[in-house]
């Protein structure tokens, strides 16, 4: 009987000491958002499958995110150019970690279906690729976050920066790729820094 009794508190100890490594494990996970991570932003937003999201939701990726709009003849064909680049240098490993996002300058045009059918259009309609669409308040706040200049020069055509944007997965900014068509290695590098942490 004594055996029994010291088996069972034992086993009993065991458990207990799993169960706090759980906690711990879980505590770490849910880590603070730092001041610098764009997960403290509350704005909402669209995906081209219609699904609304907040950035937080996409916490623990690494998050290659570029500013578009898809009414575009210019700038904007060069820059999904770009991020297709950057998507066929990564290794299989690294896009498991990894979100490639287009995010509308143009919520008014860009619907969630417009997304879709340019989503589609370009075969960007599947994992890592998201696109997202907000209000146009939301928008111009995340673009002010990731230095993004953009201006209406008439009613189907913006002005704006060229900037290819890298965040840890915790949501801080990184690296940034400035210009069209340009060297994308120390983008690649950053990526693939960061990917291999997770």
């Amino acid at each position: 009987m004594k055996k029994i009794a010291i088996a069972f508190l034992l086993l009993f100890t065991i458990y207990n000491c799993k169960e706090a490594d759980k906690k711990e494990v879980k505590a770490e996970t849910k880590k603070e958002i730092s001041d610098l991570s764009i997960y403290n932003l509350p704005s909402k937003w669209t995906t081209q499958d219609g699904k609304d999201i907040e950035l937080k939701s996409l916490r623990g990726n690494v998050l290659v995110m570029v500013m578009i709009y898809t009414s575009c003849k210019s700038a904007c064909p060069r820059l999904v150019a770009d991020m297709r680049d950057i998507e066929s240098k990564l290794e299989k490993q690294t896009k498991q970690h990894v979100k490639l996002i287009l995010v509308s300058i143009d919520p008014k045009t860009d619907t969630p279906e417009r997304l879709k059918s340019f989503a589609i259009e370009n075969k960007m309609n599947q994992e890592p690729w998201i696109f997202l669409r907000s209000t146009e308040e939301n928008t111009r706040e995340f673009a002010a976050v990731l230095a993004v200049n953009y201006k209406k020069i008439s009613p189907i055509d913006f002005s704006h920066s060229n900037i290819i944007s890298v965040f840890n997965p915790e949501g801080e900014l990184i690296f940034q790729q400035e210009g069209l068509g340009v060297n994308n290695d120390k983008t690649i590098e950053a990526i693939n820094m960061e990917a291999g942490k997770i």
